[in-house]
């Protein structure tokens, strides 16, 4: 019982999202439903009178019926292609709305579920079903209405003939339904145990056919080998659709022949009966329409009903998803002013430890640090030590394990996200190259200011990438190769572009850069930071680098080994200690000799 509720409640979520998506569009698709629904029954009663005027030998009330029922059929007709028509407007409105709610729930969540396998299952589950299954679901729960509006007028009039025949009828029907059941409950279970292989399938084409990947996959002659392992998973996939669709169809096709004999055995008997006199010709005909559309109908809500349990399966991943709850913990009411109303002003990881899910070790733990506000902090440590997660802690993307972050002694996971954003601005190493304008790639900086030239100017010219200003369009340029007339930019080029996407939040007064010139020469890198300790100047900076000419020039540095702070101070005060970051120093140093 409580799995039919459950039922019934994503039937009625269904129906809600259809109708939400375009109201006007929907209620005509219910009105054309339901006359689809009476008009056969009409039809079927003026065939009867046409043939009783024919015995009758009335042939101005035949021919008048028989212009009642062109007329009746031309109405059908349009009432049929027109719900097609319909069926596919609001399916493309449907589609857009479903996948535009799927986005902004992702839009809610943290950044450990994007990382979360199962997650990504989930997300690739309810993305699939999000352009066909709404609408086909509710598109079914239409069917089935008008099947049984008609059925329900077929029966009225077979009861009155004989209530054995109507009992054959349904009997001869359940067969093919429980097996229409039975199958659809196994091709959703067969593509969702299946949903790691087809992302698997999806990543291998997008390797094969995205530029990102084309240079490697080129010079390592990888081509041949992907896509073979693209055609060996495919045709595994392929293998077991095949084989399941195949059981399908013969057992369908053995089981609906039951319904074919029953229908015969029931045109046999109202035959003789006519034959004897017992029932008119037109009430044979009547009888006949009756018990063949009558059939259909019942077969027609039954194999809807099969189908509306297929779609019913599927709904669930996109209720599912779409139910997740939200995890931050936000306070809605703090106002903007609250970010700065704490008793210290700075930055204070307190007793922080944070451990990613399904992982049994830390990767930061037991950090107690305090950044004062205006002071610069470099994070200096080997791969893995949990520089990254430091920062992503402190942006909010990840919540503490353990412990709290505070921004002037507020908790970062309490602030509402866009009180946070106005304060931080952030280069992360792996940056995004937006396949927009140049000047959508800095305005996303700071987004109600993207359209503000001077302040986009501004930006460019302290992230070094005043070479915009030479691309064709300028500043309007698109770039990257993805779209038309687009300009392919180098590796530095692009950073220098993140670097400006930062600066484009001038209100911001913590600077963070996550190993901010990697991509860059070592004179465009001095360069970079001679530009950052002047713009950062008054507000609180944090550097992650392996170059130590740059850490140096930070106010306080602190070494991350194995998820612990092991030293911190400034540059001379940890070269003299001679430990983890002196010995680090003069390697890197003998580098340069």
């Amino acid at each position: 019982m409580a799995r039919l509720f459950t039922r019934l409640l994503r039937v009625r979520d269904t129906l809600r999202l259809t109708f939400r998506s375009s109201p006007s569009g929907f209620g005509v698709l219910v009105i054309l439903t339901l006359l689809g629904a009476l008009l056969p029954l009409v039809v079927a009663y003026i065939g009867k009178s046409i043939v009783d005027a024919v015995v009758a030998h009335d042939r101005s009330r035949a021919l008048h019926r028989v212009e009642i029922e062109l007329g009746l059929m031309i109405a059908l007709v349009a009432v049929q292609r027109t719900a097609a028509v319909l069926r596919s407007i609001v399916g493309t409105r449907l589609a857009l709305s479903v996948n535009a709610q799927i986005l902004a729930k992702a839009l809610t969540l943290d950044l450990q579920h994007f990382q979360d396998p199962e997650f990504y299952d989930q997300l690739t589950r309810a993305r699939r079903e999000a352009s066909s299954r709404p609408l086909a679901m509710a598109t079914e729960i239409l069917a089935i209405s008008q099947a049984v509006l008609t059925l329900l007028g077929f029966v009225g009039l077979l009861f009155s003939f004989s209530w054995l025949a109507v009992l054959v009828l349904i009997a001869a029907a359940l067969p093919a339904a429980a097996a229409e059941v039975k199958y659809s409950r196994d091709v959703f279970a067969l593509r969702n145990a299946r949903a790691p292989e087809m992302r698997r399938l999806s990543y291998l084409e997008y390797v094969l056919a995205s530029d990102e990947h084309a240079k490697e996959v080129m010079t390592l002659g990888l081509g041949s080998m992907l896509l073979e392992r693209y055609r060996d998973l495919g045709e595994a996939i392929f293998r077991e659709d095949r084989a399941l669709l195949v059981r399908r169809a013969i057992w369908g096709m053995f089981l609906s022949q039951l319904g074919t004999v029953s229908f015969y055995g029931c045109y046999l008997f109202i035959v003789g009966m006519a034959a004897t006199g017992r029932i008119s010709l037109g009430q044979m005909t009547l009888y006949i329409v009756a018990f063949r559309q009558g059939q259909q109908c019942f077969q027609a809500s039954l194999l809807s009903l099969g189908a509306l349990y297929e779609h019913d399966l599927y709904m669930s991943n996109l209720l599912d998803f779409l139910a997740q709850p939200t995890t931050r913990r936000l306070i809605a009411q703090l106002p903007a002013s609250a970010a700065s109303s704490g008793s210290e002003r700075g930055i204070r990881f307190r007793g922080v430890g944070f451990r990613y899910p399904g992982q049994e070790g830390f990767a930061l733990r037991n950090i107690d640090l305090f950044i004062p506000a205006g002071r610069s902090l470099a994070l200096v440590g080997q791969n893995g030590a949990g520089k990254s997660t430091f920062i992503k802690l402190l942006t909010g993307l990840y919540q503490p394990t353990e412990g709290q972050v505070l921004i002037d002694g507020l908790d970062v996971s309490l602030m509402p996200p866009e009180v946070l954003r106005q304060r931080i601005a952030v280069v992360f190493q792996d940056f995004n190259q937006y396949q927009f304008s140049a000047r959508e790639n800095v305005g996303f900086g700071s987004p109600l200011h993207a359209q503000d030239t001077e302040r986009v100017q501004r930006a460019l010219s302290r992230g070094g990438a005043d070479f915009i200003r030479e691309l064709p369009d300028g500043i309007d340029t698109q770039l990257g190769r993805l779209f038309h007339n687009g300009v392919e930019l180098s590796g530095g080029q692009w950073q220098r572009i993140a670097l400006a996407r930062a600066f484009m939040r001038e209100e911001a007064d913590i600077l963070i850069l996550d190993e901010p010139t990697a991509a860059l020469d070592a004179t465009a890198e001095r360069e970079i930071f001679e530009r950052f300790r002047h713009l950062s100047q008054g507000r609180t900076a944090l550097l992650i680098s392996h170059r130590f000419p740059t850490v140096r020039m930070a106010d306080h540095i602190v070494v991350l080994e194995s998820s612990r702070v092991i030293e911190q101070g400034t540059h001379d005060a940890l070269l003299s200690q001679g430990g983890q970051y002196a010995t680090m120093f003069r390697l890197q140093a003998q580098g340069y000799q």
